[in-house]
């Protein structure tokens, strides 16, 4: 997982370099883009390593592999399911 997690963060940061500096994310956070209209969420990069948010990572390489034009990782499920899964690591 490891592996797989570095080259989807090292696309991300590559995409956010190119995308417009208007938007920033603060420092130990990643933007994440959800659902169809592509909102976006800053999320603590704690998130990454817990297993319901790496379910997520795994679903969005899958269907987008390593390129996100949106400058963030796109996440390709409902606002609300996304939602529910941060409350819960937000109690952890």
């Amino acid at each position: 997982m490891g592996f797989r997690l570095q080259s989807i963060l090292r696309a991300s940061v590559t995409s956010r370099q190119a995308a417009a500096k208007s938007v920033e994310v603060p420092k130990g956070y990643v933007a994440v883009y959800v659902g169809e209209k592509q909102k976006r969420f800053v999320v603590p990069i704690s998130y990454l390593n817990q297993p319901l948010f790496q379910d997520l990572l795994n679903q969005a390489e899958e269907e987008f592999g390593y390129d996100h034009p949106t400058g963030g990782l796109s996440i390709p499920c409902n606002e609300v399911v996304f939602q529910r899964i941060t409350s819960r690591l937000n109690g952890l």
